[in-house]
This record gives C-alpha cells, structure tokens and sequence, in this order.
C-alpha cells in the first residue's frame, strides 16, 4: 500500500508537504498541490476516507483496449480521470468488462448493486448490450467515443476525428500525394465510422476521388497491415493512413518485409501519438489525442451530469505531429 512517504521519496519533497498538499493545507503553492494529488493518483494512494465504504464512488468500465502499462492507450485517460475525481474525493475503481459481464446483469442494476454514482465508458462497441441500455438509464454516465441522443443522462467525450483526419490528408497532399490509402480500425466502432467519413471528405476537399481498393476495415491491433496493405500497395498507394499507431506499426513492418523504404517509397501516418509512435523506425508522423486531458475531460462530463448539468459532447481538438515517416511523393 502506498504511504504518504512513498510519495515524498518519489517527488523528494518533506512528508509534511506531502500532508499538505493531501489535506488542502494553505501554506503551500496550488502548483505544488497539483503535483502531489496527481502523483498519489498515479501511485495508487487511498486516504483513509476514501477506503471507507461508505464513501461515494466513481467506475471507469474498459471494454476492447490494453490500460494497464504506460505505453497502453487507456492508461493515461485513466490516469487523467482519477487525477481531477481525487481531488473531489471521489474513489474511482476500474473494472474490465466484456460480452459475458454484459450478459449476465443489466447496466443499471450493475451500478446499483455495487454503489457507483456514475461511469465512465472505455472502449465500447455499438452492438454491446450495455450500450443499448445505455440509451435509456437514469445513471449518468460519460462514454469515449460514443454518443447516445436524447438522453440527458449521457455525454460523449473524444477528439475530433474530422479535424484530425483532415490535417493529416492536407499534409499528403501538400507533399505530393494522390494515391492516399487508409486502413481504418474495427467496424461497428462509431469512432471508426467517423474517421472513415472524414477521409472521404478530406480527399474531395483536396480535388481527389476515394478509391474503395485504397480503404479498408480492419482492427485496432498490428496485424491488421498483413491483411490489407499488399492490396493497397498493388492499387498504386503512395500514402497509407492508419486508424491508430498500432495499425501504422504493422504498415511499416509489412513495408519494410516487402523490400519498401519508408518515407522514401512510401509514407505512414499513424493516429493517437501513443509512447510507442516516437520509438519506431522511422519515427511515426502521426495525429495526437492528448490522452490525459481527455481523461480529466471525461470527468468534467460526469461531474456534470451527476450535477444535473446536460453535457452532450465534450470534443478535444487534435495536434498533427510530423516525424520521419512521410515525405515528398516521387
């Protein structure tokens, strides 16, 4: 269990200041008691209020996504969330859901049988039986990525995938490209859906015409690339965008498998700016989500909603991050 002098040792501050900074003490900088609430967040620390039972809790539900390593994306969205719920006092507790889970008790019963005043929802695919129930449930609830109508209830936080697609095809075209393919994540994914939208509309935009033999569905993992890109690169691709930095990880090892150098004969942008983007080779250009602010965003949602306050959308706006995987057309 982490102790309040785990958290001095790791910030080398006194363990005085680090009470302080718990407890709202006055007599140091907000700065400073910034940095100590989130670094007791990130270290797991509980005081001893929130270990009560009887004290108000929060769920994050992660459903289709890796959180539990700092290069994973749901890590930092957590991570984000529980920064600005501890300094409400709120006990967060994250919990994996899948089919099964889903099936075998219903969203609301869920939340009240284990005293949650309200969710956050990670990862959820349209067809989830929670989703559906999600339409109509009085709980308020905060989903990434997903949007349910006419539910006061609910609000939608995620990054503009219309924006973001959009820079990322205006830069192609600005270094040459016309054969400008995308391999999309997951089908049912309302995110997918939109990112698949902004492609098409971005490339009219620019004067071209989407080709469906440069287009395909995939998943939101690696391998994805060893199915899709050879026909890609057979239809005359001089581009390849990803739907997140995984797929683009896969893009570049099929590329370098197939003899392709990359950007020299062909450039790849990824999505997400994940730790792991930087660290390929080349180094990924790619579109980022600011992860933690999306997080914190999602509990500004939630917070709000559990206020009464009828949040719909809560949209980030992306940053388009040029590395060393693009580069003039030949």
């Amino acid at each position: 269990m982490t102790t309040i002098k785990d958290i001095a040792n790791r910030l080398g501050i006194a363990v005085s200041t680090v009470s302080k900074g718990l407890n709202g003490a006055p007599d140091i900088s907000e700065d400073l008691r910034q940095l100590v609430l989130d670094t007791a967040v990130e270290m797991g620390y509980k005081t001893k209020k929130m270990r009560k039972e009887e004290h108000k809790k929060l769920v994050i539900f992660v459903e289709n996504m890796d959180y539990e390593g700092p290069d994973d994306f749901g890590h930092d969205l957590i991570l984000g969330f529980q920064q600005m719920a501890y300094r409400d006092n709120w006990e967060v507790k994250v919990v994996p859901v899948n089919s099964h889970t889903q099936s075998r008790e219903k969203y609301n019963t869920y939340m009240l049988k284990h005293g949650y005043s309200g969710a956050f929802a990670m990862g959820f695919a349209l067809q989830d039986n929670w989703m559906k129930q999600i339409k109509t449930t009085d709980v308020p609830t905060a989903l990434l990525d997903n949007y349910v109508p006419l539910n006061p209830h609910v609000g939608y936080v995620g990054t503009d995938s219309y924006e973001g697609i959009g820079l990322a095809v205006k830069r192609l075209v600005d270094l040459g490209h016309k054969k400008i393919a995308f391999l999309n994540g997951s089908p049912n994914s309302m995110v997918s859906d939109q990112r698949q939208e902004a492609y098409e509309n971005s490339l009219k935009d620019n004067g071209l015409t989407p080709d469906p033999a440069l287009t395909a569905y995939g998943y939101y993992v690696a391998d994805s690339a060893r199915f899709h890109v050879p026909g890609m690169l057979e239809a005359g691709a001089t581009a390849i965008m990803c739907g997140n930095d995984l797929i683009a990880s896969g893009v570049l090892e099929v590329c370098k498998e197939k003899g392709l150098k990359v950007p020299e004969d062909i450039s790849v942008i990824g999505f997400d700016d994940v730790p792991l983007a930087k660290e390929l080779t080349p180094p990924l250009t790619t579109i980022r989500q600011d992860r933690i602010e999306l997080g914190k965003c999602a509990y500004f949602t939630l917070n709000s909603l559990m206020h009464k306050v009828s949040i719909s959308k809560t949209m980030l706006r992306p940053q388009f991050i040029e590395r060393e995987s693009t580069a003039n057309v030949k």
